[in-house]
């Protein structure tokens, strides 16, 4: 996910993206505990998509605070 695409999209649609990937990141860890993970990058890939999210958030709102 591009931080381009983020930040086109509106603040309720960035928290319910942050939503999925915040539950996409909790069974990533409970399959890897499992050992049924395969893909072990995709848990990189979700954690800095979620940081991604949060930082456009955080921009966001400071901007609409000036």
């Amino acid at each position: 996910m591009k931080a381009q695409e983020l930040k086109q999209k509106t603040p309720d649609q960035l928290r319910d993206e942050l939503i999925a990937l915040k539950k996409e990141a909790f069974n990533l860890r409970f399959r890897q505990a499992t050992g049924q993970l395969e893909n072990t990058a995709r848990m990189n890939a979700v954690r800095k998509d979620v940081a991604r999210i949060k930082t456009v958030l955080t921009a966001k709102a400071q901007e609409a605070a000036k």
